[in-house]
């Protein structure tokens, strides 16, 4: 049994759906504790809407108004608080009754076993809970640079994001990453700057950091009273009030707002009032209704503006990712959280608001509470929840209730310069908006602990697979192992720790290797002829073709065609050559590794009538793979963007480690009282680099890998992985 995450939007032309792909071990077990009304190691309310066994307005409960719905990710650099925020987030809005610790794996969101023993967030989990009339459904997502998929595929679906900062460090190398992901689907977002409490902290340093490196607005909607140890409350510039936290609360619960006096706050109702002239003259500059009531009512007294006015007129310049409201606090030390939740609802958008257009229409529906499901009898657009049962979908898919509506859809996409589309004619499914899914940088063996549990391990990777597709899986043709390719070292290590817990199976996994690349580096022709009789059927192909070296960066070879052959190419040979094409450029003649930065042009085809695509798609592979051994070849390698966080008694020993690691530096920046390596790094160079640095630094440092592109590799570091490879050294 799968379990699909099914994010419903807002429909108006078409009927569609968006599906995520869930583990179905995982939902199995969930299910069996729902099942036994068991809710393990944590101490729940009664999920929203449930008191006892009494069902409290179903209706109100399933289908709220559509503009009382709010669907947002949190997003951030590893480390920055995302999980610790949700768990207050939850505490506050009633869903738990215990405020959870990401150091005491008790939290919600992170309730695989691997996320409470690292404490770390893998994978995306959602929760549905209520705040002052407004449903939200919150997805909170991982911030490793392994787990980038996964924020990519809840990014695509949702309404609107909160991205947290760690307000000592500003914007991380994978707060840039994130970032890009919601400019490219277009996602409103606000920023909350956690950790104010934390020694180094600094409002003004985060504040300048999203401005320089995002090249975002930000719209300052509060103000720190205090930073580092002396953090002890916020004001909201918007209403001019100041709220406090009870230093003797335990939970954060216990506050008071009041308003800034002349008499007692002097000093700080200077500041405030112009702070809030600041911000409404610059939401009027971002919004032409809101300059023509300023310039119109306001013009000389701004003090006069209704909170209401300038709180829509945010909204409105947030909705058209113009600005970023940034708001602040300490979620650990339950301080801000309250107020953010208010700026959830108040200025990111409802689903209507959102120009999606898709309907669900599925038979069975679970809302999610992280890992815990309630079964509800129908849904409305602009909800979150689960289904199950499906058997063909993974990650990506797209499901209509017709086809016609659906070639609508893409053809309207292509309209708009989205050409990526996938027909699948026996399933007749269609990827409309699909993922874009990261190459793999590493890959080592897989084998299960007998030949006999050979079907269960291939059952569960394939599992695997269809909720990752970051994951690939394929068989060495050489020696028949089954290869697993993942997006670094603590990916592998998780599907390795999965396939264990949730399968029972006990895998071996090989050495990690690093996944290169191979590029030739002149123009070279080859001439191939495939003459067969099969039965009483002659299959004849003779094939003249040209490859040489692209200068642009091409993962999938550019394919040409001589006029001649263009002329009379029917569209069956033409996919037959692309896919024997294709083939050849899976493995290179060097090591095995796929070809990229390579374009083919066909100069001559002659196919003897009878002859069938497959014997023309495994000639032209041919050929080409005769081409690629005469030339000359050149191993690409991974190059990572590299990112360590240190303080400056540690500077020199990690800058001459990188040194010997063929660490290319391009700056080092100051961070409040840390210095900030950045560079490039070959991944060869930087394998169980983790344990080295944390040695180096006494475990204080921190550092943050990306991949960046795949440069070639030094005629001598090529001479020694060949040899390395070959088992000569």
């Amino acid at each position: 049994m799968s379990n699909l995450r099914i994010f419903a939007m807002n429909h108006k032309k078409i009927s569609s759906l968006h599906i995520n792909n869930m583990c179905s071990s995982k939902i199995r077990a969930s299910l069996k504790r729902l099942r036994l009304h068991v809710l393990l190691g944590r101490n729940y309310s009664s999920l929203p809407g449930l008191i006892g066994n009494d069902i409290k307005s179903l209706h109100s409960i399933i289908n709220p108004p559509i503009a009382k719905i709010r669907n947002i990710g949190i997003m951030a650099h590893i480390d920055a608080g995302k999980t610790t925020t949700t768990e207050r987030i939850l505490y506050y809005s009633g869903y738990t009754r215990s405020l959870g610790d990401v150091d005491d794996g008790d939290t919600v969101t992170d309730f695989m076993a691997q996320e409470r023993e690292r404490g770390i967030t893998i994978q995306s989990a959602a929760v549905t809970f209520d705040w002052k009339g407004y449903r939200i459904n919150l997805i909170d997502t991982p911030g490793h640079v392994d787990f980038t998929l996964e924020v990519e595929r809840c990014l695509r679906v949702l309404d609107g994001a909160v991205a947290v900062f760690d307000a000592s460090a500003g914007v991380e190398a994978q707060t840039l990453t994130v970032w890009r992901q919601a400019d490219k689907h277009k996602i409103p977002r606000i920023c909350f700057l956690n950790k104010m409490d934390k020694i180094g902290a600094s409002f003004n340093y985060a504040v300048e950091s999203i401005r320089e490196k995002l090249k975002a607005k930000p719209l300052l909607l509060q103000l720190p009273i205090g930073e580092g140890k002396t953090f002890k409350g916020v004001v909201d510039v918007v209403s001019k009030e100041k709220l406090l936290w009870n230093p003797n609360s335990d939970d954060g619960k216990d506050f008071e707002r009041k308003p800034l006096l002349e008499m007692s706050d002097p000093e700080l109702l200077k500041e405030i009032t112009e702070a809030r002239n600041a911000l409404i003259e610059q939401v009027a500059d971002l919004d032409d209704e809101f300059a023509d009531l300023v310039l119109g009512e306001f013009s000389e007294n701004f003090d006069l503006l209704p909170a209401e006015k300038l709180q829509t007129a945010v909204h409105r310049v947030t909705l058209a990712q113009t600005a970023v409201p940034v708001l602040c606090g300490s979620a650990l030390k339950n301080k801000g959280v309250q107020p953010l939740l208010d700026a959830i609802t108040m200025y990111l958008p409802s689903p209507e608001e959102r120009n999606y257009e898709f309907l669900e229409r599925i038979s069975r529906l679970l809302l999610p509470f992280a890992d815990h499901h309630v079964e509800i009898p129908s849904l409305t657009a602009g909800n979150i929840a689960l289904t199950v049962g499906l058997k063909h979908t993974a990650t990506g898919d797209t499901i209509v209730s017709s086809k016609s509506s659906a070639l609508a859809a893409c053809r309207r996409a292509e309209r708009e310069g989205e050409k990526k589309h996938r027909q699948n004619s026996e399933a007749e499914r269609l990827l409309l908006a699909g993922v874009e899914i990261p190459e793999p940088v590493f890959f080592c063996t897989i084998e299960p602990p007998s030949m006999a549990k050979q079907p269960d391990l291939d059952h569960a990777l394939k599992c695997l697979q269809r909720e990752d597709p970051s994951l690939k899986v394929k068989l060495d043709p050489d020696s028949g192992q089954t290869i697993l390719c993942g997006m670094g070292e603590l990916h592998i290590e998780i599907i390795h720790d999965r396939i264990k817990r949730e399968y029972g199976l006990e895998t071996y996994l090989g050495p990690l290797q690093v996944a290169y690349r191979e590029t030739i580096l002149n123009s070279v022709r080859a001439t191939d002829t495939l003459d067969r009789t099969l039965g009483d059927r002659r299959h004849l192909v003779t094939v003249e073709l040209e490859a040489k070296s692209l200068e642009t960066s091409s993962l999938l070879p550019v394919i040409e065609y001589a006029a001649s052959v263009a002329e009379d190419l029917s569209q069956a040979s033409r996919e037959a050559i692309e896919n024997g094409l294709h083939s050849a450029c899976l493995q290179g003649p060097l090591l095995g590794f796929p070809i990229q930065d390579v374009a083919i042009t066909l100069h001559s085809l002659v196919i003897h009538p009878g002859t069938s695509t497959t014997m023309i798609s495994a000639c032209v592979s041919r050929c080409l793979q005769k081409a690629l051994k005469k030339a000359d070849k050149q191993i690409l390698e991974p190059l990572m963007n590299l990112e360590v966080t240190m303080t400056r008694d540690y500077l020199s020993p990690v800058l001459a480690d990188l040194a010997q690691r063929r660490g290319n530096i391009q700056e080092i920046q100051t961070r409040q009282d840390n210095k900030v390596i950045i560079g490039f790094v070959p991944l060869a160079e930087i394998m169980g680099y983790s344990t080295v640095l944390r040695t180096l630094t006494s475990g204080s440092a921190t550092f943050a890998l990306e991949l960046s592109n795949y440069q070639a590799m030094n005629p001598q570091d090529q001479s020694t992985l060949l040899s390395q490879r070959s088992g000569l050294s």
